[in-house]
């Protein structure tokens, strides 16, 4: 399971390192205003032509009532595994994501569709890039980062420094709030998501190339044949 298909499936693209300097900076430091911050996150993902990287990603559950609530049910499968993988952004709206370890899938968009390829199902899964999917945090390091953060309320806990929490407008949506936080030159190098299941996905980038060029045939989605094709 990955990023991108657990937020548009409204499923579930380590520790909360993060969050313990949230909260610290929150008390000591002086925060943005929210149209800094939705401003200094704009020219951040504005400077960001294309992205190349390796990321690994783990979810656990982190609300002590889900938790309990779970221990009644079977572990999911993606729970307590650490997924790795690349990734390729170029913007406009390009995004290839591909889990190699510990199964290999396949995410694949250029802004108008979504393939979600499972070699080993031998499935592929076509959707739309409607309005919902265009809002999960993987499309935010691709698409429009104005209509983008249309989409989020943006809160920057310390001004000084270059991570954000982003909150989705629509109270529908598959996460609750989303940390991601920038490296040296404008890289991100961290994206924490919590959902309303009380799952916490933590992604870690490195390796990363930033404004490299790629090669869009990579976009570029053809199920093998023999492959099943689900459309959503």
């Amino acid at each position: 399971m990955n990023l991108l298909h657990k937020t548009a499936s409204a499923l579930t693209i380590s520790t909360l390192a993060l969050a313990p300097i949230f909260a610290t900076q929150t008390l000591y430091a002086a925060p943005a205003t929210t149209q800094q911050a939705t401003q200094n996150l704009i020219k951040q993902l504005s400077g960001i032509q294309s992205i190349q990287a390796e990321f690994s990603q783990n979810t656990k559950l982190t609300n002590a009532r889900h938790t309990a609530a779970q221990k009644k049910q079977p572990t999911p499968q993606h729970m307590n595994q650490t997924f790795s993988g690349v990734m390729q952004v170029a913007r406009p709206g390009k995004f290839y994501w591909e889990t190699l370890k510990p199964a290999k899938q396949t995410i694949v968009t250029t802004g108008k569709v979504v393939w979600i390829y499972d070699p080993d199902l031998e499935q592929a899964v076509k959707q739309s890039l409607d309005e919902q999917i265009a809002n999960t945090p993987a499309l935010l390091l691709s698409g429009n980062a104005q209509d983008i953060m249309n989409a989020y309320d943006v809160s920057q806990p310390d001004a000084k420094k270059t991570y954000y929490s982003l909150k989705p407008k629509d109270k529908e949506g598959a996460f609750e709030r989303l940390l991601i936080s920038f490296g040296r030159n404008n890289t991100p190098t961290l994206m924490i998501l919590e959902d309303s299941m009380g799952q916490t996905t933590t992604i870690n980038f490195r390796n990363i190339k930033l404004n490299g060029k790629i090669d869009h045939s990579v976009f570029n989605f053809s199920p093998p044949k023999g492959t099943d094709i689900i459309e959503q």
